[in-house]
């Protein structure tokens, strides 16, 4: 993972070019924004996006004397065309956000049903981890941000509570990412050595295609010690369209270890990381820029899908009284785990 942390620097280190000065009006404004997304957005090719016309067909709405709202809606439309959850437009009123990636899909995950009919409100919780053995033979962990750091110490606690289970669940539905380096401590649990977790490139230009070569992302196996309980049983990670960004990336090691299944949805993707930048009035611009693919040298910025034969739905009727399917799939599947 250090290699990660590398790289975030590598972009400002390699990428250097005269920029352009644009004015502070709506014309500069929305130009600095079509420079800056076509000179380092990372997914151009992948979608099939012809930035520039979408450029040309959204400058023909400003004018002179455009209104900052109009102007922020027609950026905002601008940016929705790219299709991804990692992209924002923020000033001081609004920031906008393409929600399409989870709005036009099932939820499959309702936390009050988890809690209430499954946990009982009855569960541990330490690292923003929620955990508990659901039978005398299931530990359960439910993980709903990868933005809440994992104190290794904690989580050697969440382990040893549960060790006693012949199978464990760890449900990150809803989980929308956050920092990298919580995947390596989890992950870093379930491996018996260093293991290639995927690969990850950064712009080298201002062309579409210009990308470095594939440097390797490395997840470090734990301690012996304190990953000897779980590599031999059974892990099942339960996923829903609402997992993205780090919550996709952990998803995707976890897929390739022998043991465990994904059970659940078609992760929401997100496999890019964000960059930043500032247009002259003050508005701020995010957006991919350094493409994640899998140890197959795949994207997964269109998310990651179930183990053959373990796609499953909940129904919102089915969750409002009390039966989750996904989770219930996977209860039965270790239950009946030879």
């Amino acid at each position: 993972m250090k290699k990660i942390l590398f790289l975030l620097l590598v972009p400002l280190l390699t990428c250097c070019h005269e920029a352009p000065e644009y004015e502070d009006n709506p014309y500069g404004n929305f130009d600095a924004l079509a420079k800056v997304v076509s000179e380092r957005y990372c997914f151009f090719a992948e979608k099939d996006i012809d930035w520039d016309a979408l450029c040309r067909q959204y400058r023909a709405e400003v004018k002179p004397d455009t209104k900052i709202l109009e102007l922020f809606d027609i950026c905002s439309r601008l940016l929705d065309e790219l299709q991804d959850g990692h992209v924002n437009l923020s000033s001081r009123f609004n920031t906008s956000y393409y929600r399409k990636w989870w709005s036009d899909y099932p939820q499959d995950f309702n936390l009050r049903t988890l809690q209430q009919y499954y946990l009982g409100f009855d569960y541990m919780q330490t690292s923003g981890i929620s955990y508990k053995m659901l039978t005398e033979e299931i530990g359960y962990m439910y993980y709903p941000s990868f933005s809440s750091g994992i104190n290794p110490t904690n989580l050697d606690y969440i382990l040893a509570i549960l060790h006693d289970s012949k199978g464990l669940i760890i449900d990150i539905r809803n989980n929308g990412g956050g920092l990298l380096t919580n995947i390596n401590t989890l992950v870093g649990r379930f491996i018996a050595e260093n293991t290639l977790g995927g690969y990850i490139r950064h712009k080298t230009g201002p062309a579409h295609n210009a990308f470095s070569d594939p440097y390797p992302i490395e997840y470090d196996a734990a301690d012996p010690a304190k990953r000897i309980k779980y590599l031999d049983k059974p892990i099942i990670v339960l996923t829903n369209r609402s997992c993205f960004s780090a919550a996709n990336d952990f998803v995707a090691v976890m897929k390739t270890l022998p043991n465990v299944r994904i059970v659940g949805a078609r992760t929401g993707g997100g496999g890019g990381l964000p960059f930043s930048s500032e247009l002259p009035n003050g508005w701020s611009v995010r957006f991919s820029a350094c493409p994640i693919n899998d140890k197959e040298d795949r994207t997964t910025e269109f998310g990651i899908d179930p183990s053959p034969g373990c796609e499953i739905h909940c129904s919102d009727a089915d969750l409002a009284a009390g039966h989750d399917a996904i989770l219930d799939f996977a209860i039965t599947l270790l239950q009946t785990k030879e």
